[in-house]
């Protein structure tokens, strides 16, 4: 089970760093909470080289707290930076942690969206 998740995991932040590519050379520790039926999986995730390990994470900057269940059909339908704003939106995700890194990458997503907005916008 928890091999699933640690696939799943790296799916997902390879599909977002894609989407974001500014934040590919970050160089960050992070620590992902999935709650699931009476349990919690806690995973540790070393960036930019996505090392995803199931541990604690004592060493993360920012811990992101999200249900199995949401996560799992999150990424299973291809979750975009979209998404997932909007889970953190609504609180179906969370993320705390050092303030400065939490506004960094708040704000390299917003620019992203923008260019995004931008290049279709001519098209």
């Amino acid at each position: 089970m928890s091999e699933d998740a640690r696939l799943l995991l790296e799916q997902a932040i390879r599909a977002f760093l894609d989407e974001v590519p500014a934040l590919k050379p970050l160089k960050l520790v992070v620590g992902v909470d999935l709650r699931g039926r009476g349990d919690v999986q806690q995973f540790r995730i070393v960036l930019p080289d996505i090392e995803v390990t199931k541990d604690i994470g004592v060493d993360a900057r920012i811990r992101i707290d999200i249900r199995r269940d949401f996560f799992n059909a999150m990424v299973e339908n291809g979750a975009r930076v979209a998404d997932w704003r909007e889970a953190f939106t609504y609180g179906q995700a969370k993320a705390t942690g050092v303030d400065q890194y939490l506004k960094l990458i708040l704000n390299v997503v917003e620019r992203q969206e923008e260019r995004s907005r931008t290049r279709r916008a001519r098209r």
